[in-house]
């Protein structure tokens, strides 16, 4: 049984970013199998979680990249995941607890395609319009910065901080 299909409603025509989230599903389901067949599933989570911390990373670095505000909703969302995912390792290692296993499948299962949708495809846009290049991390439209010669006064472009959702309080 699939924990989560791949389809055609994931991909946001980022190539590095499409490749990335299919490897994320691939790492999901084959967490998910070993569950199923009742397996030791914590060396596949294991891969999931360190797939996941790169995978977070590298969109980390492209909202720097790009322009987005440090602290903004899509990182927090990385930051809060990570922590789940983390701490479902420690129930398993240090408490013996194997059922957050079985709980975060699902729960990562039902989170994935909406913050796809949602903040990877704002990601993506913000990176079509400024002209990022991922590969050598050059913006065809850099973020305008005020620097310390030119004084607080001097014109500075806003920081990207929405994420895609309208219920976002960024």
């Amino acid at each position: 049984m699939s924990t989560l299909a791949w389809s055609q409603d994931l991909v946001l025509d980022q190539p590095e970013l499409d490749h990335t989230h299919e490897e994320f599903v691939e790492l999901l389901n084959a967490f998910g199998d070993t569950l199923d067949r009742g397996e030791d599933a914590l060396p596949a989570f294991k891969a999931l979680l360190a797939h996941t911390e790169d995978h977070f990373a590298m969109e980390e670095r492209w909202m720097a990249a790009t322009g987005f505000e440090a602290e903004n909703c899509h990182s927090s969302q990385h930051a809060m995941v990570l922590n789940v995912m983390r701490e479902t390792v420690r129930y398993a290692e240090d408490l013996l607890d194997r059922e957050p296993l079985t709980i975060v499948r699902g729960e990562l299962a039902q989170w994935f395609p909406g913050h796809a949708e949602m903040m990877d495809a704002a990601l993506v846009y913000t990176m079509q319009q400024r002209g990022f290049d991922p590969r050598t991390g050059e913006c065809r439209e850099p973020v305008k910065a005020a620097t310390s010669a030119e004084g607080a006064d001097a014109e500075r472009e806003p920081a990207v901080s929405a994420c895609g959702s309208t219920s976002c309080g960024h």
